[in-house]
C-alpha cells in the first residue's frame, strides 16, 4: 500500500474512532431510571433506603427536580422525582438528612447556564455533521483535481540546458544536421529573408543508448531557448480525448513561449499508425496522434516551435506524422565507429583514474557495436572493480572483466566442471581462435575464457578485424566458418557433439539466411526474397502477403542448408590441418583458464605464453613504439 492511499484512510479512520467513542459515552451516560411519586419516595426516606439526594430547582417551571440512589440499587441505577417547589418539602429532606444519615446536596438553578446544557447536547451531533462535510469536501477536492487531466505534463528546463556539443562526443554529421535550427533560432531573419522554412520537426531514430536526448538537450543548451520535454507516454491516459487535450495545452505554453524547443522521447509510445492492430485500434493513442499531426500542421501555424522527436523504432509510425511539414527530417544516430568511440570514452574517462598501460585507441578498437550508454557502462564497471580490489587505478584487468560483466554477465567462479567438460569446453572455444587466425575474414579473437558466464560454459570475445560498411561474400561465408568452429573442434577431437554450440548456430543461419534472402548471394540469383524485420508489428507483419511460393520456400531452404554444410566441411579440414595449434590453445587455456589476444599471438610465435621476463621486454618495445607515434 503506497503512501498516497494510507493517507486517503486516515479520515475514515478517524471518523470511525469518533462515532465508536460517542456510542460508548451515550452508553456509559445511559442509566436505569426509576420514577418515584412523593408518597414512594417519603416512604423509602423513612424507611432508611435512601443513600443521597440531589435536588435542582427550576425556577421557571417552578419544580424542584430531585434524583438519587437507593441503598439496595444496583450501579447505574437511580431514582428520579418532579414535584412543586414548596418549602415544607425542603424541611422534611432536611431532617431526614440529619435522622437517617444519607447524602443531600442542592444545587443551583441549571437554566442560568443554559449554554452548557445546550454545548453538552449539541456538540457531538456538531462534530459529527462537521466531520461528515470535512469528509465529502475533501472528496469533492479529489475530484476537482482530475480536472487537471488535460494538462500538458511537458516540464519547461527553467535553469535553462547546460549541455552544449562539446559534451556531445562524436555525432559530426548529426551535429551539421541540426546545426540549422540553432541557427534559426538565434537569428530567424537570415532564413525568411531568402525564404528558406526552417524544420518544422526533426526525427531523431537509432538504437537505445547512441545519444538522441542528449543531441537534443545539446540543441536546446546551444540555442539557449526555452526547452520542453515530456514521453509519448505522457499523453495517453485510460479516459479518451485527456491525451488530445495535453497536446493543446502543450502547444498553447509553447506559444506563449516561442521560439522555443518541445522534445517528444519515444514518440513511437502515442505515434503509432493509426487503424492497426489485432481487434482494431486504440482510441484514445489515436485521438491524440491527430491532435498532434493538426497542431504540428493545420490550418494555424506554429510560428518558432520547433518539434524533436526520439525513437528506436521508426517502422511503426504513421505516415502521416513523417510527411513534409510535420517531420521534415530524419536524423540516423547510429552506433558509433571506432573513431567515435575513442571520443566517447575521452569524455567519461574525465574523471576516471586509468593505468599508464591503458589506451583509449586501443579499447575503442576492442568495443565495437557498443553504443556511447555501454562505453560509459564500461568504464563505470571498471571503476567499481578497481575500488572492490582495493588498486589505486583502472588497469587491463579490470577493463576485460567490466566487458565481460557487460556482455555476458559475472563470472561463476563457484560452478565447477568435470574434467572431461572443461576439456571439451576448451576445445570448442580453441576451434574459434584457430579460424580467427586462419581465415582473413573470419572475426578476430580477443579473449577465451572457460570460466562460466551467464548460460555459457565459455565464452570467446571475437570482434570484426576491420569496421565495414559492407561485406563481401567471402567475408560472410568465412565468418560463418569462425561460428562452426567450437563444434567442429569438438567433433574433431572427441568424435562427439554438445549442445555448446547452439548460439553460434543461430548466428550462422541467421546470416545463411539473409545471404540467400536478402544479399542475393545463392544460386537463386539477385532476388529479394524476404524483407529484414526485427520485430512483429501487429495488425500490420501478420496480415502481410507472402511474396514466395512453397517451391522457393523450399529452395530458400536448400541452399542455406548447402551453405552450412560446405562451410562445415571447409572448417573441418582446417581445423584438421592445425590440429597442433588446436591442442596447443587448448591445453593453454586448461592451465591458465583465461587467455587474451596478446597472449594467444605470442602463443602461435613462441609456442609457449610469455614469461614475465619476456612480458616486460616486449611491453617496453610497444611502450617505445607508442612514445615515437607520439613525438
Amino acid at each position: 500500500m503506497n503512501k498516497n492511499m494510507k493517507k486517503g484512510l486516515y479520515p475514515y479512520i478517524f471518523l470511525f474512532i469518533f462515532i465508536v467513542a460517542c456510542l460508548l459515552l451515550v452508553n456509559g451516560m445511559s442509566n436505569n431510571i426509576n420514577e418515584l411519586t412523593y408518597d414512594e419516595f417519603i416512604k423509602s426516606m423513612n424507611d432508611g433506603q435512601v443513600e443521597d439526594v440531589t435536588i435542582i430547582p427550576k425556577i421557571r417551571s417552578n419544580i424542584y427536580h430531585v434524583e438519587g440512589t437507593m441503598k439496595d440499587y444496583e450501579e447505574n441505577e437511580t431514582f428520579v422525582l418532579n414535584l412543586p417547589i414548596s418549602e415544607e418539602f425542603i424541611s422534611k429532606i432536611v431532617a431526614g438528612e440529619e435522622q437517617f444519615g444519607f447524602k443531600l446536596e442542592i444545587e443551583q438553578d441549571p437554566e442560568s447556564a443554559s449554554w452548557l446544557v445546550i454545548v453538552l447536547n449539541v456538540l457531538p451531533y456538531v462534530l459529527l455533521i462537521g466531520a461528515t462535510i470535512w469528509l465529502f469536501t475533501r472528496q469533492i477536492g479529489s475530484g476537482n483535481k482530475s480536472m487537471d487531466f488535460g494538462k500538458s505534463r511537458a516540464k519547461l528546463m527553467e535553469d535553462g540546458i547546460k549541455t552544449t556539443f562539446k559534451d556531445v562526443a562524436g555525432l559530426t554529421e548529426e551535429k551539421e544536421e541540426v546545426q540549422e535550427l540553432i541557427d534559426f533560432l538565434k537569428n530567424p531573419k537570415k532564413f525568411q529573408s531568402m525564404g528558406a522554412r526552417i524544420p518544422k520537426g526533426v526525427l531523431l531514430v537509432g538504437p537505445p543508448g547512441t545519444g538522441k536526448t542528449l543531441l537534443a538537450r545539446a540543441v536546446a543548451g546551444e540555442a539557449k531557448v526555452p526547452f520542453y520535454y515530456i514521453s509519448g507516454s505522457d499523453f495517453v491516459e485510460l479516459f479518451v480525448g485527456i491525451g488530445a487535450s495535453r497536446v493543446r495545452d502543450m502547444f498553447k505554453q509553447a506559444k506563449m513561449n516561442a521560439p522555443c524547443l518541445i522534445f517528444i522521447d519515444e514518440i513511437d509510445a502515442v505515434g503509432r499508425q493509426r487503424g492497426t492492430g489485432l481487434g482494431g485500434g486504440h482510441d484514445e493513442r489515436e485521438q491524440t496522434l491527430n491532435q498532434l499531426l493538426t497542431e504540428m500542421d493545420g490550418f494555424g501555424a506554429n510560428e518558432g516551435i520547433i518539434i524533436i522527436a526520439a525513437t528506436n523504432r521508426p517502422d511503426v509510425l504513421d505516415p502521416a506524422l513523417l510527411r513534409p511539414g510535420r517531420f521534415d527530417r530524419q536524423v540516423t544516430v547510429a552506433l558509433p565507429d571506432k573513431n567515435a568511440r575513442e571520443e566517447i570514452l575521452k569524455v567519461h574517462a574525465k574523471n576516471k583514474v586509468l593505468d599508464k598501460s591503458i589506451t583509449l585507441e586501443y579499447l575503442a578498437k576492442r568495443t565495437p557495436g557498443f553504443s556511447g550508454a555501454d562505453l560509459e557502462n564500461l568504464l563505470n564497471e571498471a571503476a567499481l572493480l578497481t575500488v572492490r580490489r582495493n588498486k589505486k587505478a583502472i588497469t587491463m584487468a579490470e577493463i576485460d572483466e567490466a566487458t565481460d560483466r557487460v556482455l555476458m554477465g559475472p563470472a561463476k567462479v563457484t560452478k565447477k566442471y568435470t574434467e572431461k567438460e572443461k576439456r571439451l569446453v576448451a576445445y570448442h572455444e580453441a576451434g574459434h581462435a584457430v579460424l580467427g587466425l586462419k581465415l582473413d575474414g573470419a572475426n578476430d579473437v580477443q579473449k577465451i575464457t572457460i570460466i562460466p558466464r551467464g548460460h555459457a560454459g565459455g565464452y570467446t570475445m571475437m570482434t570484426p578485424k576491420e569496421e565495414n560498411f559492407n561485406y563481401t561474400k567471402n567475408q560472410l561465408l568465412e565468418s560463418i566458418s569462425g561460428l562452426l568452429a567450437g563444434r567442429v573442434a569438438e567433433e574433431v577431437e572427441f568424435n562427439e557433439i554438445t549442445t555448446g554450440a547452439h548460439d553460434d548456430f543461430k548466428k550462422a543461419t541467421k546470416i545463411a539466411r539473409s545471404m540467400v534472402t536478402e544479399y542475393g548471394m545463392s544460386d537463386l540469383g539477385p532476388m529479394m526474397l524476404e524483407e529484414p524485420s526485427e520485430n512483429t508489428f501487429l495488425g500490420r507483419d501478420y496480415t502481410k502477403n507472402r511474396n514466395i511460393s512453397d517451391t522457393v520456400a523450399h529452395e530458400i531452404d536448400e541452399e542455406m542448408r548447402k551453405i552450412i554444410n560446405e562451410r562445415y566441411k571447409i572448417t573441418k579440414k582446417i581445423i584438421s590441418e592445425n590440429k597442433d595449434l588446436l591442442d596447443l590453445i587448448a591445453n593453454t587455456l586448461l592451465e591458465e583458464e583465461t587467455i587474451t589476444k596478446e597472449q594467444i599471438d605470442y602463443l602461435v610465435k613462441h609456442g609457449h605464453l610469455p614469461k614475465e621476463d619476456e612480458e616486460i621486454e616486449e611491453n617496453t618495445e610497444d611502450s617505445k613504439k607508442k612514445k615515437k607515434e607520439e613525438k
